[in-house]
């Protein structure tokens, strides 16, 4: 155990087989490193609980714990994947760029809100075409529920979801139907309760996130806690079979070194991927616009594979709602969705007016595959970071619902779908959390109302994160697909997936492999894969065809060279 500042540390033990409890003195070894000496010998069990004392203080978790039965603020408890439990030694592996990918958050995917019930929901996502499922964080954390980035124990996992068996055997149940798993880990930030590695060495620095404190990634003794970042990434890939990481907010990352902790990771990852002979991911989230993020380090950049893009989010979304405040204000024109399409950013290096200043940088198309951005209609911030946390499917039709999928998944782009679009889900995903501390709870709800108070909401119309009925409101209802409304938009969800699977030039990755042309004044926006056109008419009155179009898909079929408003038509030209 790593404690460089500690004059004693003690392990203190409880339960096990002969049920006492006690506490041994650790020795100091090289680089501040403190072990059990070789004739303390420990029997271990199932009921084993163990911990840390540092300078006869409290005792705390191990902060490298694999499993925490009781909760974040109790002993750690010992874990290791059963290998018998594998069924997929044939698994070779789902390379992210290209493939369909579905984000859920566990909590709410189901009713009962565990992996083993998602598990029972695989083959809908079979069915529908994914290739790759995405789970919102699954670190422990204080509390029955949130959103999973208020993780305090990065290498266990949440009880409440069932635990770290029970994920790996969601992985290995995805493996069996032919999905693969990315894991959305958080290493900027730790959680506001349950947080104890400063208790054990500076593994903070003294900047600030949004969230909390920075992680100490370059300052003093900055070696072990960049260490602990990579063994924890690293397992995920090895113990549990997992295909690829989502690293959240990596812009927050302070990382001053000539060699930054995502370019570590890459290089680690890579390794380890030609090891395992299986393709290994890792996804950023980031708002730079920064093509660097994803360029290979031959190239100069950082070497990711992918990263989240929200500028072709905006694009499409402002396009289709009209939406036009706060981030939105740049977003909305035909020219803005044509730029993003066949370039990935609109702000390259443009001035944002959200910003107040100039923002990103282009991405040199020749040199990366368009697949290494994933485009999506939503996520669960772009609906959860809403006042209500109304999904899109609450203020627009059918027909713009359509619209936004087939630009999606019809790209050239790595699509991305949150749980539940694919049917147009009525129920919401909102802001919730479960802090024990009413301190913590009071303030989080307060803050939550405030800040949008001060865009206009009136603070009884925003949900209390606090109240369970603002987690149970977000909780998927399976009984929708079956309804007529609802079994609509999913049969089109997967007539597109279908295409984009079937049809090469509907699955090119290469940026020069679309093209855009518009009629904003006619009100028409085509965006062409080769031989094939998706002609997207955004407004509310119909539209003649620019061109005579050998139908395959519509949302609504035109009639005479004629299409309806809020309508899209994928055809050959």
């Amino acid at each position: 155990m790593w404690a460089p500042e500690a004059d004693r540390v003690d392990l203190v033990v409880s339960g096990g087989p002969d049920s006492r409890s006690r506490s041994v003195p650790m020795s100091a070894d090289a680089g501040g490193w403190w072990r059990v000496p070789a004739d303390s010998a420990i029997e271990t069990g199932p009921d084993l609980r163990y911990g840390f004392s540092i300078d006869g203080g409290p005792v705390r978790p191990d902060p490298r714990s694999v499993r925490q039965p009781e909760g974040v603020h109790e002993m750690s408890a010992l874990f290791t994947v059963d290998d018998s439990l594998w069924t997929d030694a044939g698994w070779t592996g789902r390379d992210v760029h290209g493939a369909v990918i579905y984000e859920l958050h566990l909590g709410t995917f189901t009713p009962a809100g565990t992996l083993d019930s998602a598990i029972e929901r695989l083959d809908h996502l079979v069915d529908l075409g994914v290739d790759l499922v995405e789970l919102m964080p699954v670190n422990a954390f204080n509390g029955t529920h949130n959103w999973g980035y208020d993780g305090v124990g990065w290498y266990a996992v949440q009880e409440t979801y069932g635990g770290p068996a029970a994920l790996a055997r969601f992985v290995d149940a995805c493996h069996a139907k032919g999905l693969g798993v990315v894991l959305d880990v958080v290493y900027n930030h730790l959680g506001p309760s349950g947080n104890y590695l400063p208790d054990f060495g500076p593994y903070l620095s003294e900047g600030t996130t949004s969230w909390g404190s920075s992680v100490n990634l370059s300052g003093p003794d900055s070696n072990e806690v960049r260490a602990f970042i990579a063994g924890t990434a690293l397992r995920w890939f090895t113990e549990f079979h997992i295909d690829g990481l989502r690293l959240d907010a990596v812009h927050a990352l302070a990382d001053h070194r000539a060699v930054h902790i995502l370019e570590e990771l890459a290089a680690a990852t890579d390794a380890l991927s030609a090891e395992l002979g299986r393709p290994l991911s890792l996804i950023a989230e980031s708002d730079l616009n920064d093509p660097r993020l994803f360029l290979p380090r031959s190239a100069g950049g950082l070497g990711l594979a992918a990263q989240w893009d929200d500028d072709i989010h905006h694009a499409v979304h402002t396009l289709v709602s009209g939406e036009r405040q706060g981030y939105y204000a740049d977003f909305g024109s035909f020219e803005c969705l044509a730029k993003v399409l066949t370039g990935g950013f609109f702000h390259d290096g443009t001035y944002s007016s959200f910003r107040r200043r100039c923002h990103g940088r282009p991405i040199p198309t020749d040199r990366v595959p368009a697949s290494s951005l994933l485009a999506y209609t939503c996520t669960h911030d772009q609906v959860g970071n809403r006042a209500i946390g109304d999904r899109p499917s609450a203020n627009l039709d059918g027909g713009q619902l359509a619209i936004k999928a087939a630009l999606i998944l019809l790209s050239p782009f790595t699509p991305m779908l949150f749980m539940g679009e694919e049917w147009a889900a009525a129920t919401p995903f909102q802001f919730f959390t479960s802090h024990p501390e009413p301190e913590l709870g009071r303030a989080t709800a307060e803050g939550r109302k405030a800040e949008f108070a001060e865009h206009g909401w009136d603070s009884d119309d925003v949900p209390d994160p606090q109240d369970p009925e603002t987690f149970e409101r977000s909780k998927l209802d399976w009984s929708e697909p079956t309804r007529p409304d609802h079994a609509r938009v999913l049969d089109f969800y997967r007539s597109l997936i279908a295409l984009r699977k079937t049809e090469a030039a509907l699955y090119d990755s290469a940026f020069s492999s679309v093209d855009a042309e518009f009629d904003e004044a006619a009100g028409w926006f085509a965006m062409h894969r080769g031989e094939w056109s998706v002609v997207c008419v955004p407004g509310a009155a119909p539209v003649s065809l620019p061109w005579p179009l050998d139908v395959r898909l519509a949302w609504e079929q035109p009639a005479d060279g004629v299409s309806s408003g809020h309508n899209v038509i994928v055809g050959l030209r």
